[in-house]
């Protein structure tokens, strides 16, 4: 089968996988970054493990690698503030937290979004290169919270190939 011809047949059945909104976020030092995260699964029950994607230069890479720990904060179905402000990533030395409500990290160094549906905290124990554009984070979940009741913001892509 032809590039094109493959590309064609698998795109809209690979972006038809629905997936949660996150904002990964981790700190090292005094550095803190964030970004928008639609490719988080849970990878065992006992401990319990999650993974997530995260695109290859990514500034986030370097401060979950540094601190071996990030935090997933899950985003409400109708929030477009926290998608906006974290969609395209941060850059080294910014802060992407300044002025949004943070809650107290109980067991990781990485900031909690107040208006997240609720939170995991995980100590990095793998980092994978799948030799692709993005690289898998595996971290076991140390701690976390529900801080509401309010339904998860779903995402389904019409294509595979596209954000």
């Amino acid at each position: 089968m032809a590039a094109d011809d493959f590309r064609k047949s698998v795109a809209r059945p690979l972006g038809q996988i629905p997936s949660g909104l996150f904002i990964l976020t981790a700190r090292n030092a005094d550095e803190r970054g964030g970004m928008l995260a639609s490719w988080v699964q849970q990878v065992c029950f006992e401990p319990p493990v999650i993974s997530v994607s995260v695109a290859k230069g990514s500034p986030v890479m370097t401060l979950i690698s540094g601190s071996r720990q990030f935090s997933l904060c899950q985003i409400p179905e109708d929030d477009k503030v926290l998608m906006r402000r974290f969609a395209k990533g941060t850059e080294p030395g910014q802060d992407p937290f300044m002025g949004l409500d943070l809650v107290a990290p109980t067991n990781a160094a990485a900031p909690i979004l107040g208006d997240a549906l609720g939170y995991l905290e995980c100590e990095l124990i793998a980092h994978l290169d799948v030799e692709g554009d993005h690289d898998l984070f595996v971290g076991r979940v140390i701690g976390g919270g529900a801080l509401s009741s309010a339904a998860p913001h779903v995402h389904i892509r019409k294509d595979g190939f596209k954000y």
